[in-house]
């Protein structure tokens, strides 16, 4: 069965489902386990001298390691891969997310605060509702490329082995790829590896984004905009969304307490902003997937994927 036909059964499928509570009460879910076995490469190898090596050689073995996994689960069969891959996909769950922060901020900025909390690493305690509503709209455009666009790409790449390493080196990157005392060195490797696997999801995603919200024209401006990025991937689909919805995106914000000065995306854009921007953010969520499954199967159909 062709790699296009999985991807897209398996993109309906985490469409339809998401991910379903009553089955990870009960079992650990994939990230979770990777996300495990990364903490473990952190206690075990980040101490001592030589860290950028030891890490160079955690994540060499974690990505041989997923690569072979993904060779095993393969012979599993068609269905098997459907389910693998829809598992791994976050595309419903990303939205219900997103709209989560809208609803909660809709109730109270406290409500609004705790729910963006969930899917953000910066600091929201004193966070206004502007700021929330930009932070769920950020989430929201990153965790489009590293959630569904760039898995499905890796998939398509390399089958089964392709999606796994991706995973396993994007929760790496998420765990330990800070330049903090602690990780500068030991997640050195995985913070470059991720910054390479998502260089070209990470365009493609924010293309879609751009082609939905009418601003293929201002591709430019986005380029321009995502070159100001501290990350070489986020801003793309960032200043995609921005665009899209017509919003002004990062600007200041405060990290461990501190606050950073960053540029704005799309300056001229609002900057009130609230609920329904965070709604229409999750709007062009599934738009952007819809235009991912067709030009899937566009691609299947031209070059018998």
């Amino acid at each position: 069965m062709s790699a296009a036909f999985v991807l897209i059964a398996a993109l309906l499928l985490d469409a339809a489902l998401g991910e379903p509570g009553w089955l990870w009460r009960r079992m650990s879910h994939p990230a979770v386990l990777m996300g495990r076995v990364i903490g473990w490469g952190d206690r075990k190898l980040n101490t001592g001298g030589r860290r950028r090596l030891k890490g160079i050689a955690f994540v060499l073995a974690i990505v041989v390691s997923a690569g072979g996994l993904g060779g095993l689960l393969s012979a599993l069969g068609t269905l098997a891969e459907i389910v693998i891959v829809g598992i791994l996909l976050a595309q419903k769950s990303l939205v219900e997310h997103v709209r989560a922060v809208a609803d909660g901020l809709r109730l109270s900025l406290p409500q609004g605060r705790r729910a963006v909390s969930l899917i953000v690493s910066r600091d929201t305690a004193a966070m206004t509702g502007p700021a929330v509503a930009r932070s769920a709209i950020e989430s929201a455009s990153e965790n489009l490329s590293d959630g569904v666009v760039a898995p499905a790409f890796w998939f398509l790449i390399g089958g089964l082995p392709g999606i796994l390493i991706y995973k396993i080196v994007n929760t790496a990157d998420s765990m330990i790829g800070y330049r903090t005392e602690r990780h500068a060195d030991f997640g050195w490797a995985a913070a470059r590896l991720d910054d390479v696997l998502n260089y070209v999801p990470a365009r493609l995603t924010a293309a879609l984004i751009a082609l939905r919200g009418g601003q293929l024209g201002a591709w430019g401006a986005i380029r321009a905009d995502a070159r100001q990025h501290r990350s070489p991937n986020a801003g793309w689909p960032e200043a995609a969304m921005a665009r899209a919805i017509d919003v002004a995106l990062a600007g200041p914000r405060a990290y461990d307490g501190r606050m950073q000065e960053f540029a704005w995306v799309n300056p001229a854009g609002r900057r009130e902003i609230g609920p329904p921007e965070i709604d229409a953010a999750a709007s062009y969520l599934w738009r952007t997937w819809q235009a991912m499954l067709i030009l899937i199967l566009a691609l299947s159909l031209i070059a018998g994927w």
